[in-house]
């Protein structure tokens, strides 16, 4: 248990000083470019408000090495490359802290790396590295580059942070496991990457990327089982980016995690991102005008259940080769595509790993289509859903999107309600499919569709 602030001395901080006691620091404004280092277990650091400045915005404020029981509260820090950082250790509390302006790579210039590993990590208000069981709560971790960076961590629990206003992560998740990350913000995690038409970088004013892989909040490298609960996203370059594939191809694959009344929207890419990952579930979201509200490619065993989709310009749900995927009780409306299912054929990806080659054994049940362009899209060979891809080599046959089951949902007032497209054997049955502008079902060459009944325009049955 943290100490009494009553019981503890009152200390005037010292540069490179070493804590070996429960202290409380006087108030008052530091100059401490080589900062404080814990070095005892259960020991509590009441910063009283005092504040900690940095020099170049290099080195550390606080660090800890492989101690345990550790609390560190009620701080201001400001200017360090790290404001807090933990290597090692377990049963933390960092709570009340107000850490900002930490080292930060120039805003609006490069596309960020997310792989950089412990040891290359960009600067944050908080580093954790090889952290169990922490409490990380009410901390201002405003206005940087990254909020909290957390790398081969386990049971941690994060809540009420706010990490808004940064120009790459809110919060950083690097296998990061069985971990609760509940109510935080993270709006306006964003960047711009400016290039030319060729794609080059150059000066500011011309053609860019808008987000260059600043998120929220990023999950990569085998995080797994965590929750993240009613967190604000809101604004970012993505609002949640999962990734479970190295750009070497090794599949570190982040399963089984639950995202639960979070919002990702207005975002110029994508509220919910997760790949090459499996057992997601997303339920209860709000993914609304962004790019695409949910991007789930090579993706498997996700379920999307009860949330909201909005006014997203290319689709609310779109997914690249992904299978066995479950999408019910969701509501989408006002999208260019509702969902947006499609395969393409890389012979590169199928050299390595053949489990997602196409769309497959979807189910789709329950869901509202309102005022979309196409309800739902069941696609062969595109690329990004929106145009053909490249034409296969002779060699190869077509991969086909195969056992998709669309039943139980109302699709109505879209400009298409229902478009297959080479897709094979898709049953589509007790629908209510009435009042799309074009036609309630498009069908080029479909095989072995099974129809019916379904609902159509003035209580006609298709």
């Amino acid at each position: 248990m943290a100490d009494s602030v009553a019981t503890m001395p009152v200390v005037v901080p010292t540069d490179g000083m070493t804590v070996t006691e429960s202290i409380r620091l006087k108030p008052g404004t530091y100059v401490l470019p080589h900062g404080m280092t814990i070095a005892a277990d259960n020991v509590t650091i009441d910063g009283s408000s005092a504040t900690i400045v940095g020099t170049d915005r290099a080195g550390t404020a606080i660090t800890v090495r492989g101690r345990s029981g550790v609390t560190i509260r009620n701080c201001r820090i400001r200017d360090f490359y790290h404001g807090i950082a933990v290597h090692g250790g377990r049963d933390l509390t960092i709570t009340g802290n107000c850490v900002t302006g930490t080292a930060e790579v120039v805003t609006n210039t490069v596309f960020l790396n997310i792989w950089e590993p412990a040891e290359n990590a960009y600067g944050a208000g908080i580093l954790l590295n090889r952290v169990e069981n922490a409490d990380v709560n009410d901390n201002n971790l405003q206005h940087q580059m990254n909020g909290l960076l957390t790398y081969h961590c386990r049971a941690l629990r994060v809540r009420q942070n706010n990490a808004c206003y940064n120009s790459g992560f809110g919060f950083h998740l690097f296998e990061t496991c069985d971990s609760i990350f509940e109510e935080n913000w993270a709006d306006y995690c964003n960047r711009y990457q400016p290039r030319d038409e060729n794609g080059v970088r150059v000066g500011a004013g011309s053609y860019g990327h808008m987000g260059a892989d600043a998120t929220g909040f990023l999950l990569i490298h085998g995080s797994c089982n965590n929750v993240l609960r009613r967190n604000f996203a809101r604004l970012g370059g993505d609002g949640f980016f999962l990734a479970g594939r190295r750009p070497d191809g090794v599949d570190v694959p982040c399963n089984d995690n639950l995202f639960e009344e979070n919002d990702g929207s207005l975002s110029p890419n994508i509220a919910f991102e997760a790949t090459f990952s499996s057992g997601n579930i997303f339920r209860n979201n709000w993914a609304d005008r962004c790019n695409y509200g949910f991007w789930l490619g090579f993706s498997s065993k996700n379920i999307l259940e009860g949330n909201r989709m909005l006014w997203n310009r290319q689709a609310g749900i779109a997914v690249e080769n992904g299978a066995d995927m479950q999408v019910r009780d969701n509501d989408f409306q006002s999208n260019g595509n509702g969902i947006l299912i499609w395969t393409r054929h890389s012979a590169s990806f199928l050299a390595t790993d053949n489990t997602n080659s196409t769309s497959r054994n979807w189910t789709i049940t329950n869901n509202r289509f309102l005022k979309n362009g196409t309800g739902i899209a069941i696609l062969a060979n595109m690329d990004h859903g929106i145009r053909p891809a490249t034409e296969l080599p002779e060699d190869q046959t077509e991969s086909r999107p195969r056992d998709h089951v669309i039943r139980d949902n109302d699709i109505q007032e879209n400009r298409i309600g229902v478009h297959l497209c080479h897709a094979d054997r898709t049953v589509i049955e007790k629908n209510k499919l009435a009042h799309n502008v074009e036609a309630d079902l498009r069908r080029d060459d479909d095989h072995n569709t099974k129809l019916g009944p379904n609902l159509g325009s003035a209580g006609a049955y298709l």
